[in-house]
């Protein structure tokens, strides 16, 4: 009879369909008859009471092959492409760890001008902008979901064009050779061209300027976010939400050829604690990619990286820092037309169109006397008046009624070293990965540091772009790898 009871099963419904009256008629006042019936099961059975099991679908999954450590745009883009060059379907389990699902201090949402420009001094930089406008303008081929909408990146080929003085001229005009060797379609252009060009800008002080010709411009970042987080989402990648909290780690001591003695470690697990609660997951996986952004030095801290005797290679931190910026936006009718580009002065102020309302975007990276308290995304009005709206206005004389509508603040990833990316391994904690410290450039530079992650990961070294540069090492070894033109 008890085994016939269990076969039968208690659950919601399934009384209903296999217990009746010779009649054809239901049992009377069935559910006081179904809780008689467990106290009678109850009473027979040993043991504690029965119990559902604890539910734990909101945990993130207790193995994975890589956890990555920031859900933004630059995470998302490993992700991609881990599943992307896999071997066969299936054959890495990702698992995608993100703290601030609505991503309000990321510079992927609202705090993003969304640039992109071949213009920059590091050969490297001007590759990743080629590879990553190609990944934009074909952007549904690649991040094309079954049923789903395509994905709208709004991209304005309007250019950029950048302002030098006497000073800065000869730099200018280098480092646009070498864009142009690396196939970047770039002019100079004199001040009389410049006027001749863009009629609404003031030369004074600019002996030379250059402008992309095609493959430059602005696009929604946000909408690359979501279509990126689709994608990977439809090809099998975990997400969840929470903190990185804590590494546990095996260790190797050993020497190195010169004589210094260090410590090889790997992480075995990752402790993620869980959002809104004390509550946290450990997650075995085998390689942990460190795209945390503003916050990635201190994941790095969290794996012993930089805690050793300073010039040792034990010793050197990640050298990446939150640093807050503002973005402005203001309207002004009698500003200019709709061929504006993106513009960076030689003040360091930026601009660009914003729609076809007469509104503009822009701002200024601050000195570094003037660095905001990073603590708080508090907007400091005063700096547009005060360190933007003069340059504005000296350059561009209709500016001189605009109308400021909002502003907010969001954080760079700032490598303080030499303001360009890290790519790559780490030399003694093995296993773990960077895609960090772009200072405002990962966002277009996304496709490209995605892409480079996953190879060195798969296949050992970098094929598409040589990014060996960007290696953490150089760090120890001081050999900077300056990038001059970022805004």
């Amino acid at each position: 009879m008890f085994r016939r009871a269990l076969r039968l099963g208690l659950g919601p419904g399934l009384p209903y369909r296999g217990l009746r009256t010779r009649k054809g008629g239901f049992i009377p006042d069935w559910d006081a008859k179904v809780s008689d019936f467990k106290k009678k099961i109850d009473s027979i059975l040993p043991g504690k009471k029965y119990e559902v099991l604890y539910d734990t679908s909101h945990l993130p999954p207790e193995q994975a092959d890589v956890v990555i450590i920031g859900g933004g745009i630059l995470g998302l883009s490993v992700a991609f492409w881990l599943k992307k060059l896999e071997s066969r379907k299936g054959a890495i389990r990702v698992l995608v760890v993100e703290q601030d699902h609505t991503y309000s201090r990321a510079s992927s949402t609202g705090p993003s001008v969304g640039g992109i420009w071949q213009q920059f001094s590091v050969p490297e930089n001007v590759q990743l902008s080629l590879f990553s406008i190609n990944f934009l303008r074909n952007i549904n081929e690649y991040l094309a979901v079954v049923d789903a909408p395509p994905v709208e990146l709004q991209f304005n080929p309007s250019g950029c064009l950048l302002l030098a003085s006497e000073k800065d001229a000869a730099t200018l005009e280098n480092n646009v050779k070498m864009q142009r060797q690396e196939g970047a379609k770039v002019c100079l252009m004199s001040p009389e061209q410049l006027q001749t060009k863009f009629p609404w800008i003031n030369v004074e002080g600019v002996a030379l300027a250059s402008y992309g010709l095609e493959d430059e411009g602005w696009f929604d970042a946000w909408s690359l976010l979501q279509g990126l987080r689709r994608k990977v989402q439809s090809m099998g990648v975990f997400f969840c939400q929470g903190e990185v909290t804590r590494f546990i780690t095996s260790s190797t001591p050993m020497k190195t050829p010169t004589g210094e003695h260090v410590v090889l470690r790997r992480i075995n697990n990752v402790h993620v604690k869980m959002d809104k609660s004390l509550e946290y997951q450990p997650v075995e996986c085998a390689v942990v990619i460190n795209a945390a952004g503003a916050w990635s030095g201190k994941i790095a801290e969290l794996a012993g990286i930089g805690k050793g005797l300073p010039g040792t290679l034990q010793g050197t931190k990640l050298p990446v820092e939150p640093r807050k910026r503002y973005v402005h936006l203001w309207h002004c009718p009698q500003g200019p037309g709709l061929e504006t580009p993106l513009v960076a002065d030689i003040s360091g102020v930026y601009f660009r169109r914003e729609g076809l309302g007469s509104n503009y975007l822009g701002g200024c990276s601050p000195t570094e006397e003037e660095e905001p308290d990073p603590t708080n995304l508090k907007v400091d009005h005063d700096f547009f008046q005060n360190k933007v709206w003069p340059h504005l206005v000296q350059r561009v004389p209709s500016f001189k009624t605009l109308e400021v509508q909002s502003a907010w603040a969001g954080y760079y990833d700032y490598n303080t070293f030499d303001q360009n990316g890290v790519v790559g391994p780490h030399p003694l904690v093995v296993n773990m990965y960077f895609a960090t410290g772009f200072s405002g450039r990962g966002i277009q530079h996304a496709p490209g540091i995605g892409r480079a992650v996953a190879e060195i990961m798969l296949e050992g070294h970098f094929k598409t772009i040589d990014m060996s540069p960007f290696l953490f090492t150089r760090f120890y070894l001081g050999e900077k790898l300056q990038e001059y033109n970022i805004l």
